[in-house]
């Protein structure tokens, strides 16, 4: 019986292993955290990434658990409103706003509990060293503990540690001069189900989104050529933001104080990876370590999903597997790599000047005249890409939430 470990459990590890486990393969997800990260920002699915959730027996489930997000409202630094998209307005919910928008937490527990019963789960512990001998990958984990697998998977983020044991990712990342944190603040009686979106002079931008849990998720923004915010401790980064956003009105003092005491705060350097080859010997990359595509794309979700299922499809399938997997999924990474156009500056203005031109062309954006043109520049690629038909894509079990 095939043996796989999985690293990382966040959305396409488990993913990864449900269409493993239809094959009849034995899978084991390790993962850093003591227990599921739950928290995060508003994840939408589009395109492929849907279909592979239907297929999944899942697509209920995701609607039931969704934020009830309503559009996305732009306004100045008053919270007046210069446009705004609603979720309706565009075919087939390919606006900003997509049809189904789910918190990043609340799909990777939809998609654990999916397997529970079917995979291993090693929380609290991470994959320490490796050494794939061509027949078996042997693996050492920070616990002590030595096991064996057929293959090793690295489902893990852009940063991934356990990549760089196999991989030479020196060069991986690129950067897109951007830095954004994510949190959680108590939601108030003025709080709608409309996401806001505010750009600042500076290049700088805050993004409040409604959610499913009565609170509401925030991230703040900046652009700038200076490196190494990622290396300062929490409290750091917290007072770094603070400095840049402290001198504003509207939501903002609201938003600061929320961000002082949120115990699920995340802060992050914003890039993309490239990388010549996902695969070495036994041991494979998915997702973000293999391509992340940046928030920024709207795409990140679609690609872990998709990417979860061609994978399966070809790890059982002999000679030549993952040279299969790299050969299907490389245009849609490289569509989904490619950023709308101007993005992430414009919609980060540096001068004053710059975001009255942002605003103004949101507002005409924003009307019905133009709404079907605008859809070009808000929607991601996720509807470039046909799903394969592999062996593992029988009928899937029966809706979650029916």
């Amino acid at each position: 019986m095939t043996t796989v470990l999985i690293s990382g459990a966040s959305i396409a590890g488990p993913a990864l292993a449900y269409w493993l486990n239809r094959q009849g393969v034995t899978t084991t997800i390790v993962e850093r955290a003591p227990e599921l990260r739950t928290g995060g920002q508003a994840i939408d699915l589009r395109g492929a990434g849907r279909e592979v959730a239907r297929r999944m027996g899942i697509e209920d489930a995701v609607r039931a658990a969704g934020t009830g997000e309503k559009g996305i409202e732009f306004v100045d630094a008053t919270g007046k409103v210069k446009g705004a998209f609603a979720a309706d307005d565009f075919a087939d919910g390919n606006g900003p706003t997509a049809e189904l928008e789910i918190l990043r937490g609340d799909l990777a527990r939809i998609l654990v509990d999916t397997v529970a019963d079917d995979t291993e789960f090693l929380f609290g512990d991470s994959i320490a060293e490796i050494d794939d001998d061509g027949d078996q990958v042997h693996v050492v984990f920070a616990s002590g503990i030595r096991r064996s697998f057929d293959f090793v998977v690295i489902s893990e983020g852009m940063r991934s540690r356990t990549r760089r044991l196999v991989f030479d990712d020196a060069d991986a990342i690129r950067s897109l001069g951007m830095y954004t944190s994510y949190f959680t603040i108590p939601r108030t009686e003025t709080d709608t189900d409309w996401a806001a979106w505010c750009s600042l002079p500076g290049s700088r931008s805050l993004f409040l989104r409604p959610d499913s849990h009565g609170t509401r998720r925030a991230a703040f923004s900046f652009m700038t050529d200076e490196q190494g915010f990622d290396d300062l401790d929490t409290s750091g980064q917290k007072k770094l933001l603070r400095q840049r956003f402290s001198d504003v009105g509207w939501e903002f003092p609201r938003v600061l104080d929320g961000m002082d005491d949120a115990d699920d705060f995340y802060f992050e350097g914003l890039g993309q990876v490239k990388l010549p080859n996902w695969s070495k010997g036994r041991v494979v990359l998915v997702g973000d370590s293999a391509y992340c595509a940046s928030p920024i794309s709207g795409m990140g979700t679609s690609l872990s999903l998709v990417g979860a299922y061609v994978l399966a499809g070809e790890l059982t399938g002999g000679d030549g597997r993952f040279a299969r997997y790299e050969a299907t999924m490389r245009p849609y990474v490289d569509e989904a790599q490619k950023l709308p156009p101007g993005a992430p500056r414009i919609a980060n203005p540096k001068s004053r000047l710059g975001v009255r031109l942002f605003n103004g062309v949101i507002a005409i954006a924003s009307s019905g005249l133009v709404r079907t043109l605008a859809s070009r520049f808000t929607s991601p690629p996720a509807e470039k890409f046909t799903l394969p038909d592999h062996p593992h894509n029988v009928p899937a079990r029966p809706q979650l939430g029916t």
